[in-house]
């Protein structure tokens, strides 16, 4: 049972991604079909700059329903289950999440969050408590096993382990639900293993679709104010007049 860190890997995305957002907006404003214009999106018939700069000019405007075609599939490892009780609040997403019912429980590893780290006296208490939770997981484990009820041991005794335990999750978002989640969870109000999810994730997207990223982040990326209020806000941009 130790520490463990946030990794982050994008695992696919959909394919042709700026051409099929490109061809799903021009379906919204041309008149013919463009399932025709494809093959010619496909052979590079018209350059990805000018369709960058026309997916850019209409996600400015605010329509951005057809950047749900395209989503972005990531793995996460070395969070906590406070961090996914969060995550699964952003309902437009598929979330595949290692299971604490079949997966043992008696090493798990955890996450130390930084201000316990630097406080001797709070983190040894910390480092206490996840051994004597570990102790009592193996414990009631055992006496279930021993009990005849092997098959339902991890099953109950899981309710013992702390939102500190490490998970893995993967997870799916379209574009458009990717650009809620940054707003809220970019922010510097957001709380911090969420936060360093978030800017990982947009860091990823930036890299593959920057014509809808290039700008994402906190609402005060996109409002070049902070809608949080005198007593929330972070200074970095001003409060609205």
């Amino acid at each position: 049972m130790s520490e463990t860190s946030l990794r982050v890997e994008l695992l696919a995305h959909t394919p042709n991604a700026l051409s099929l957002i490109y061809a799903a907006f021009r379906q919204c404003y041309h008149s013919g079909f463009v399932a025709d214009m494809w093959p010619r999106l496909l052979a590079g018939e018209i350059a990805p700059e000018k369709q960058a700069e026309f997916v850019e000019g209409v996600v400015a405007s605010g329509h951005v329903s057809p950047v749900e075609h395209v989503s972005f599939t990531f793995a996460a490892e070395g969070v906590s289950r406070a961090l996914t009780h969060q995550l699964v609040r952003h309902r437009i997403a598929s979330f595949s999440q290692q299971s604490q019912r079949y997966v043992d429980g008696e090493q798990f590893n955890y996450i130390l969050p930084p201000a316990i780290a630097k406080n001797p006296k709070a983190k040894a208490r910390f480092l206490q408590c996840m051994e004597e939770i570990r102790q009592g997981y193996k414990e009631v484990r055992d006496a279930l096993e021993e009990a005849g009820r092997k098959e339902k041991a991890k099953e109950d005794a899981r309710f013992l382990l702390p939102q500190a335990a490490e998970t893995r999750i993967v997870l799916t978002m379209n574009c458009r639900g990717l650009l809620n989640f940054f707003e809220h969870r970019c922010c510097m109000r957001a709380q911090w293993e969420i936060r360093a999810l978030a800017l990982a994730m947009l860091q990823e997207c930036r890299n593959v679709l920057p014509v809808v990223f290039a700008t994402a982040g906190a609402k005060c990326e996109r409002l070049k104010y902070c809608p949080e209020g005198e007593k929330f806000t972070c200074g970095r941009y001003p409060l609205p007049k």
